[in-house]
């Protein structure tokens, strides 16, 4: 457990100044989205009850109030997300791909070490998970102060305020933030297994080249198709026979067989086959 945990220790060390410039870009332009969204906003009442002579309840009428429900689907929230899911996808890709293509054979290396080689997987995996959560934990913290942002640059008249859990009812935030511990532990869990099934795939490159990018791909097929048969079983051989509840559980169990049937793949390719 000591070995893993430094292993994981310097894999989040590697990567850190970079996550730090991802928190840091969210920070800034979520900050300066909700100012600039407040200010035009304001800009755009004023004119039209400068220009247009609309009174104050006339331009609520017609425009409506603005609150955090607005600033949340502008591409000045949305964008920095974005950034941050795709960079960590990528980096998920180059975690194993640096120690092969750096200029030092740093992959020998780290699969010398006296510990077993599946901690480096395990290390590699739980590091990503930690900077996905890292970075929900700086969103949820954003949210609130954005939202007190609002509220100092617009008056009370001109706006709805909500609260934080009103505000990640919005769906695609729902992803971000499950209402349940259970949906948690689905959510997060399938990405961490996505993550897993991944290594395999790069791993299964790693040890045949060639061949291992198609291996690598027919696999993450086979597993998707896996984890999608009890839907296609209930739906086109048994009928619909099983009740909701009962999918779930078929569905969750599936997935926790690809995950772990994608840490078995990878230790075996790690200790038999890889190449380094």
């Amino acid at each position: 457990m000591k070995r893993y945990l430094k292993l994981v220790n310097f894999e989040f060390s590697r990567f850190l100044k970079l996550y730090l410039v991802l928190v840091g870009i969210t920070v800034f332009f979520q900050v300066i989205g909700v100012i600039f969204t407040s200010k035009r906003y304001l800009g755009r009442a004023e004119k039209a009850m400068v220009e247009d002579m609309l009174s104050k309840s006339d331009f609520i009428s017609q425009y409506g109030k603005i609150s955090m429900m607005d600033f949340v689907q502008t591409l000045w929230f949305m964008g920095p997300i974005m950034l941050s899911g795709a960079t960590l996808l990528i980096y998920v890709f180059f975690i194993w791909y640096r120690d092969w293509l750096g200029k030092n054979t740093f992959s020998y290396r780290l699969l010398v070490l006296p510990t077993a080689r599946l901690n480096v997987y395990l290390a590699k995996a739980t590091t990503v998970f930690l900077f996905v959560l890292g970075l929900i934990a700086v969103q949820l913290v954003l949210l609130p102060v954005e939202s007190r942002v609002l509220q100092w640059m617009v008056p009370g008249e001109f706006r709805n305020d909500f609260t934080l859990g009103e505000i990640l009812n919005i769906n695609y935030l729902q992803l971000l933030y499950p209402k349940s511990f259970l949906d948690f532990i689905l959510y997060y869990g399938t990405g961490l297994a996505g993550v897993c099934v991944v290594f395999t795939a790069i791993l299964f490159e790693r040890s045949y080249r060639l061949k291992g990018i198609f291996l690598g791909i027919l696999y993450c097929g086979i597993t998707f198709l896996f984890l999608l048969s009890p839907l296609l079983v209930d739906e086109y051989v048994l009928g619909n026979y099983f009740y909701p509840n009962e999918l779930f559980y078929l569905v969750v169990g599936a997935g926790l067989v690809a995950w772990a049937a994608a840490i078995w793949i990878g230790n075996y390719l790690l200790n038999k086959k890889i190449r380094v």
